[in-house]
């Protein structure tokens, strides 16, 4: 996915696409664990990819394709920049930030761009074995609360946080966080649970509606 992305189109090409993406790992850590059940404001998933929630906050108009170079998020006290790129692992997993990048968040360049139609999606990791990492502070963020990514172009696209969740890394709502969308959406991925065999078990996803 080293290309800047169209949304997906539907049909047997986005189904085997999804068929060859996981969870999100890489996370863990010998820093304070969180709580194995999520904070009380993120949901908990299922394995059914159930479809998201219709959103409140009002519709802003796509933007052309531009790659993301900074990504803000106030409530959990991000501001990183520059913006990793990352793709697909050899195994097909969806490759993360380094060790070494734990201050960085990523964007999945098989995906669109921030601002264009369908999912965009941004990774970064709850801590490593070096301590907390970027998105340490996710359990912060809150329904309503915004998340700003500056791009390539000089615009910014300024997205409102509709869901948080908190599934196991094996019941991955895949379907759900890549699937095709009809708006501009946003995805910001980490890693959540308490530390078991070195590893954070859950993924936290936050979803994001395009507001401005």
């Amino acid at each position: 996915m080293p290309r800047p992305c169209r949304a997906a189109r539907r049909g047997p090409a986005l189904a085997f696409a999804l068929l060859a993406l996981a969870a999100v790992g890489g996370c863990g850590g010998t820093a304070p664990s969180a709580p194995a059940a999520p904070p009380a404001h993120i949901a908990a998933g299922s394995a059914a990819p159930a479809p998201a929630p219709a959103s409140t906050a009002r519709a802003a108009a796509p933007l052309p394709a531009s790659e993301p170079v900074r990504v803000r998020i106030p409530a959990a006290g991000v501001d990183a920049s520059p913006v990793l790129r990352l793709g697909l692992e050899a195994d097909g997993t969806v490759e993360v930030p380094s060790v070494a990048d734990g201050d960085k968040i990523g964007w999945y360049t098989k995906g669109v761009t921030p601002g264009q139609t369908g999912p965009a999606v941004l990774i970064g990791h709850f801590d490593t074995a070096r301590g907390p990492a970027v998105l340490k502070d996710v359990s912060k963020v809150r329904t309503g609360d915004e998340i700003t990514v500056s791009r390539a172009d000089g615009s910014s696209a300024v997205f409102r946080v509709r869901e948080l969740e908190q599934v196991d890394k094996s019941r991955f709502p895949t379907a759900k966080v890549y699937g095709n969308t009809t708006r501009p959406e946003l995805r910001v991925i980490t890693c959540g649970g308490e530390i078991t065999a070195g590893h954070r078990p859950d993924n936290i996803i936050l979803y994001a509606d395009l507001v401005g």
